[in-house]
């Protein structure tokens, strides 16, 4: 499978108009999942800003595509503990942003059904940061209303990608749809 670093669900009656969009920017293939591409990019910040002034200019384009999940870090695993570990390890990164943040985590889990729990996994992470800004005293919290920030998880088959978006980012980007 390709070495992807977004993930990309589409409408079935859109699938080829997608990716002839998405070629533009990058790799695109399809996965073993109904209407899942992946797509890998040079510069995923730059293909967010780029598909966002296409969407600006002609917003018909997320009738075919239904969301876009680009990852600013991706990790292969074999079992749900080198997950758990691999995954800490990117979120906890992230703390300095989420000092005295409200936010949380949503997992997108395409594959390792009965091994990966999606809410699981989301509530684990959760609490792994809570902990940790707690113990560096910058509490956060969690809420599903109008967070400050979401931490993204996407999973496809036995690949995995995390990213990191503010309030801002998901105003700006309407591709996202992280919820």
């Amino acid at each position: 499978m390709l070495e992807w670093n977004v993930v990309v669900s589409v409408y079935a009656e859109g699938y080829r108009r997608a990716i002839r969009l998405l070629q533009r920017f990058g790799r695109v293939a399809p996965t073993d999942y109904y209407n899942v591409l992946v797509m890998e990019v040079d510069d995923t910040s730059a293909f967010v800003e780029a598909l966002a002034g296409i969407v600006a200019e002609t917003p018909g384009i997320l009738n075919d595509i239904s969301r876009v999940a680009p990852c600013e870090s991706c990790f292969d695993y074999e079992s749900a503990q080198e997950f758990d570990s691999k995954a800490r390890d990117v979120a906890l990164s992230w703390m300095p942003e989420l000092a005295h943040s409200a936010f949380h985590v949503r997992m997108h889990r395409r594959g390792f059904k009965e091994r990966l729990s999606s809410q699981d996994e989301e509530r684990f992470l959760d609490s792994v940061l809570l902990a940790a800004l707690d113990e560096a005293g910058t509490p956060g919290r969690i809420t599903f209303d109008d967070p400050d920030a979401i931490v993204s998880v996407e999973t496809v088959g036995q690949r995995a990608g995390m990213s990191f978006w503010r309030r801002e980012d998901l105003e700006r980007y309407p591709f996202l749809r992280l919820d």
